[in-house]
């Protein structure tokens, strides 16, 4: 007999420690929470995974920052934000007051910054885990993307988790513009990361046929949206079987790209996903996180699993 969605466990692992259900913001699709709250009580997330925090504060790139293609949003911020000493003295504080369980993302242009920020957060009341946005440029390698790397990408969480407090999780942030996200995904474990996150945007372009220019003004932009999630399906399932095969250490996977249902959700979860983060969909829809939440509940209980975890990688059942 199938159980009942409200029977369903739906707690799910963030590195060492358990979450009451795996529903999560992406990065940069919620801010600092203080917007989202009005639609969803922070705390009744998984996580909330903060805007990217840089060392300074950004603007941001020149508008327009935004184009929407057919499946999917380009957008081109440049990782607007208000930086480590203002997120630490009033973003963070604020979100703890609201029991928040807060996911960081930073990033840095150089490895020394990664580190340099995440261990600021030790010991912060609310902090649930580090991000690592590691799909930024590193300005001491030619520009190159830090995830476009496996070596690179090593030496960044290796970096950081030498000063982070052994308690607080570690994750890493992996682009799908890379020739093998298996080979990232490896390097970043044996550096000792204790989940990925996948996936970030994937870089897109659209141009405005009556304008005749780039429609944005940083030319290209990171796609996301449904037009993502086949992408963040084969990745993660990719990462997954690379786990399952032992070509690397076994870590949590938050899974995200084009979430925007229940269903989105149970994919990434069949896949190999032990949470699911939603982003685009947040910006005309708000509330769905719990949507979300509600709908993969009724799901998994309507396949008969009783557990959430239990669902996690199934979509390999026989592979192996």
């Amino acid at each position: 007999m199938n159980p009942r969605p409200e029977d369903v466990d739906l707690t799910a692992p963030l590195g060492g420690t358990t979450l009451p259900n795996p529903l999560s913001t992406a990065a940069g699709c919620a801010g600092y929470g203080r917007e989202l709250a009005r639609f969803v009580p922070l705390d009744a997330l998984g996580t909330i995974t903060t805007r990217t925090v840089m060392a300074e504060p950004r603007a941001g790139l020149a508008t327009p920052r935004l184009a929407e293609t057919p499946a999917g949003l380009l957008n081109a911020i440049g990782l607007q934000g208000c930086g480590i000493d203002a997120f630490l003295g009033d973003e963070l504080p604020w979100l703890a007051e609201r029991g928040a369980r807060v996911l960081v993302s930073v990033a840095g242009e150089r490895l020394e910054e990664f580190a340099g920020l995440a261990e600021r957060l030790n010991g912060r009341p609310g902090v649930a885990g580090v991000e690592l946005n590691i799909s930024c440029p590193n300005t001491a390698d030619r520009g190159l993307l830090f995830a476009a790397n496996p070596a690179i990408s090593y030496d960044v969480v290796r970096a950081v988790r030498a000063v982070t407090d052994p308690a607080l999780p570690v994750y890493a942030k992996l682009s799908p513009d890379v020739a093998s996200i298996t080979d990232v995904a490896a390097a970043c474990v044996r550096a000792g990361a204790d989940g990925l996150s996948m996936i970030n945007t994937a870089l897109g372009m659209a141009i405005d046929t009556d304008t005749l220019r780039p429609a944005l003004a940083g030319t290209t932009g990171g796609l996301s949206g449904p037009a993502l999630r086949p992408i963040a399906v084969r990745c993660v399932y990719q990462v997954h079987a690379a786990m399952l095969a032992g070509r690397m250490a076994p870590v949590p996977i938050l899974g995200m790209g084009g979430v925007g249902t229940g269903r989105d959700a149970l994919e990434l979860t069949l896949a190999g996903a032990s949470g699911v983060a939603v982003g685009s969909a947040l910006f005309h829809d708000p509330a769905a996180p719990l949507r979300i939440l509600d709908e993969l509940r009724a799901l998994l209980a309507a396949r008969g699993f009783a557990k959430y975890t239990d669902a996690v990688g199934y979509a390999h059942r026989g592979n192996q």
